[in-house]
């Protein structure tokens, strides 16, 4: 009777520790490429450039081929990253001006308010930094140092927001913590001394949880590439800069080997948003491209790796989003995420883990700016119809498309006039995102306030 006890409580024990949720708290590592595109790596079907350590991620993890970024451009899909909401909860949509997104000397910024997915994992005492490209505010109130990151190295918005830009502009500037330290930044050389950061930092916390985040300032335009890659691609300065992205991915795992962090820790990588129109960047093979709502525009390619937690070689078809991270890791480091209340994002540990093959997310929401624009539920996308008013062209009225996106990937098949239940069931989820998060004029009811400065002062090497 004592030896059949004795087993069962081995056997329990056993299975605790297998368990990824009761595990020693892994490290995190997430890698976020500007302007990558869905078609841009070899995984995802890339045939210009070459990727070979993006590769093995996928090849030793789990490819997310529904996975999303929030909106097609920059400031308002790293919002959502950092703080599990869509942009027009936090107020991050636009910029005070009504741009896009935030520019240089903006007085408004991620509210120091909101919890970020660094501050989370400060509570269970990761070490944690944000190395490259920021665009959450370029005051020092809104900094990443301000924002839960222990450490700061990069650059506070786009690469092509320098003084050749707007006259106002201070000259690109490139920061340690909240100290300008180079202006105008070596852009040739800024991959490298990212992964020269990252590698480091590995190095000096091995010996406790930790959590890199690498919003990597390529490809964005212009690009740029140091000397070892620059014209080494058969896509330009594009994918040399991605070539260059793959290498430094390279570099990164190469260190988790070397210190036996490979198993304790989680690697993933994406994009914030899809490729642009120009510029050699590929969505194939959604349509649409950067800053729009078609699936080209905030489909993205992800890949996630967590050897021992993670299948080898699996895949994820369904949506799931950067919204869903900060849960996700929240969940994965034993650590308290902000109340569902709070956040719109859902943890997709147990889809990462393969236990489960169910999307988290009843509806997906596709907002430009401040109007939304399209709604996902299963595999149906509905795009609402809307007027739109050209320069000095009158207004006209854009119909309503309806797409079945596991038939049709392409978005080429309008099948509006099938499907009359699918779109009342979709117009009524639009309604429900619509009370929540606004749409155009309309406040929504979960409308949080962004940051404001009273002043906004220029980011500038102190010689």
């Amino acid at each position: 009777m004592f030896y059949r006890i004795a087993l069962t409580m081995v056997a329990s024990l056993l299975l605790l520790t297998s368990s990824p949720l009761v595990a020693a708290p892994p490290n995190f590592i997430l890698i976020f490429c500007d302007d990558l595109g869905y078609g841009d790596i070899g995984c995802f079907g890339s045939e210009k450039h070459r990727t070979p350590n993006i590769d093995r991620l996928a090849a030793e993890g789990m490819k997310l081929t529904s996975f999303y970024s929030t909106c097609g451009v920059c400031t308002p899909s790293r919002s959502s990253l950092m703080t599990a909401c869509y942009p027009r909860r936090v107020n991050m949509h636009e910029s005070a001006r009504k741009e896009w997104v935030l520019f240089p000397l903006a007085r408004k910024g991620l509210n120091p308010k909101e919890t970020t997915i660094a501050e989370v994992l400060k509570t269970k005492g990761y070490a944690t930094a944000c190395i490259g490209k920021w665009h959450l505010g370029d005051q020092k109130p809104f900094l990443p140092t301000e924002q839960g990151f222990d450490k700061y190295f990069g650059i506070p918005y786009s690469n092509d927001m320098g003084s050749q830009q707007r006259k106002q502009n201070p000259p690109l500037p490139l920061l340690a913590g909240k100290t300008v330290i180079e202006a105008p930044v070596d852009q040739n050389t800024i991959t490298q001394r990212y992964t020269e950061q990252a590698v480091n930092f590995i190095t000096e916390n091995k010996d406790r949880p930790f959590f890199i985040y690498l919003p990597h300032t390529m490809p964005h335009n212009p690009v740029h590439a140091s000397d070892r890659f620059r014209g080494k691609s058969a896509n330009g300065g594009y994918g040399d800069s991605v070539e260059e992205i793959d290498w430094s991915t390279g570099e990164i795992l190469k260190t988790l080997q070397k210190l036996n962090l490979d198993e304790q820790t989680l690697i993933l990588f994406t994009s914030d948003n899809g490729a642009a129109s120009r510029w050699g960047g590929s969505n194939k093979p959604l349509s649409g491209f950067k800053g729009s709502t078609m699936e080209g525009g905030m489909r993205v390619p992800c890949v996630v790796r967590w050897p021992g937690r993670i299948p080898a070689g699996s895949s994820f078809d369904q949506t799931v989003s950067t919204i869903d991270l900060l849960p996700t890791f929240a969940e994965f480091a034993d650590a308290k995420a902000p109340p569902k209340s709070h956040i719109d994002g859902i943890s997709i540990a147990d889809i990462l883990t393969g236990q489960s093959k169910a999307t988290p997310h009843d509806a997906y929401y596709y907002y430009f700016r401040d109007a939304l624009q399209a709604v996902r539920s299963g595999p149906w996308k509905l795009h609402l119809a809307r007027t739109v008013k050209p320069r000095n062209k009158p207004a006209r009225v854009v119909p309503a498309k309806l797409y079945n996106l596991e038939d049709d990937i392409a978005e080429s098949n309008n099948v509006i006039d099938d499907h009359p239940d699918v779109v009342k069931k979709l117009e009524e989820l639009a309604d429900v995102a619509r009370e929540k998060y606004g749409d155009q004029k309309k406040t929504g009811s979960l409308q949080r306030p962004a940051g404001l400065v009273d002043e906004a002062v220029p980011l500038v090497l102190n010689e």
